[in-house]
């Protein structure tokens, strides 16, 4: 049954993705030339928007251009990356000539360096023109393409950010070159590389070799995946690739998952509110994409300040849910519960009684902050009766 559902779904996303895909010429001085285009924009895509999107640009967007265009849209169907301006460069029978290299290093020559020089000088800044974009970009190519867009990675100015590798056909010493030139780079960089288990052999050879080159890589900004599949070969695994290379490059972006609880925010030296809002700081920072902290994503971080038992964290991200989410009772029912805890009552009781004239929380329930508010107004009778009876004997 779950299988039938995620294939109607599927279905149902590629259907409205196509239906929304435009065909554009550009004209091209580098080539002497017109290429074709196929172009998809994010979903509610509004060009009077202040929003911005990354960019994926698509290499033999002739084959590739709609397994991109699926795999994106499920997953921002599930939030799970954000909505993406893509971009199909139509190839065809131009293709062996856009990719022509130099047989000793593997970097484009002749008709493959205009082709080169097309996407950095007219491609990337017609899409730039006329269309919202944020300054990362992403680079997707297989075989032929998969070794020519690591040319980019050999240019004083960062092009693109993120690199998608699948089963590249790596030329001459270029893969030697990989690794050494991610070492150096002082900005964030993703970079993806996939082969498979029954891939073109001396295919398979390079890229297992590369990766151990870049495995050894020791820089801070490199975000480096690798994968080897299983019973897939050298297409069948481009479906595979798309899937995890976008989850992997855009994991930060992703809901806080229980690995990242438990490696990254557990640990974590500060207090709790500051780990959440430069992880969404970096978001922004990344993709040009001011994403809102959502209560949920507080909630998994007031569970691990519980966890720790941090009161100064559980305080902050209670101010923090009241800063972003003002209408909710959920940031004043956490700073009542700092508060008790750390032996405040009358605040405490204070703050419970301003929660119930917020709006509901579904995993905060209301009998029970009624229950708190009974308990400590005990407590402050009895605090009182207590006073009394000193002042009497002292007396």
């Amino acid at each position: 049954m779950k299988k039938t559902i995620f294939v109607v779904l599927t279905c149902l996303i590629c259907v409205t993705s196509f239906a929304q895909v435009t065909y554009q010429e550009i004209s091209s001085s580098k080539l002497s030339d017109v290429r074709k285009l196929k172009v998809k924009l994010p979903k509610n895509y509004d060009p009077n928007s202040d929003q911005k999107y990354p960019v994926i640009i698509v290499f033999d967007g002739d084959y590739l251009f709609e397994p991109v265009v699926g795999q994106v849209d499920f997953q921002t169907y599930f939030d799970n990356m954000p909505g993406s301006i893509i971009v199909g460069i139509m190839q065809g029978e131009n293709r062996f000539y856009d990719g022509y290299y130099d047989p000793t290093t593997g970097l484009p020559t002749e008709s493959g360096l205009r082709f080169h020089n097309f996407v950095s000088d007219e491609l990337l800044p017609y899409i730039d023109k006329n269309y919202n974009t944020s300054k990362f970009r992403v680079a997707v190519g297989h075989d032929n393409m998969g070794n020519f867009i690591n040319s980019y990675l050999f240019k004083d100015d960062l092009e693109f950010q993120a690199y998608v590798c699948i089963s590249p056909d790596f030329i001459g010493s270029l893969n030697n070159f990989i690794s050494k030139r991610l070492a150096v780079y002082k900005t964030d960089i993703f970079y993806y590389l996939a082969t498979a288990e029954k891939d073109i052999p001396f295919l398979r050879d390079n890229i297992l070799a590369t990766n151990g080159q870049i495995k050894a890589v020791d820089n801070q900004n490199l975000t480096y995946y690798f994968d080897d599949f299983k019973d897939e070969n050298h297409y069948t695994l481009v479906t595979s690739a798309l899937a995890k290379s976008f989850e992997k490059i855009f994991d930060i972006y992703n809901p806080l998952r229980e690995k990242e609880l438990e490696e990254k925010v557990l640990p974590y030296e500060g207090t709790l509110d500051n780990y959440l809002t430069d992880r969404y700081k970096r978001i922004e920072k990344l993709f040009g994409i001011k994403k809102e902290i959502s209560e949920d994503e507080i909630q998994k971080v007031i569970k691990i300040a519980e966890q720790r038992e941090d009161l100064k964290s559980l305080q902050k991200l209670g101010n923090l849910a009241n800063k972003l989410h003002p209408e909710s009772l959920m940031g004043t029912y956490y700073l009542a519960q700092s508060a008790e805890k750390s032996g405040k009552t009358k605040k405490a009781k204070k703050l419970y009684e301003s929660a119930l004239t917020l709006n509901d929380v579904s995993h905060i329930n209301r009998d029970y902050i009624f229950s708190k508010i009974d308990e400590l107004t005990v407590a402050d009778l009895d605090e009182e009766i207590d006073d009394n009876e000193e002042d009497d004997e002292e007396n």
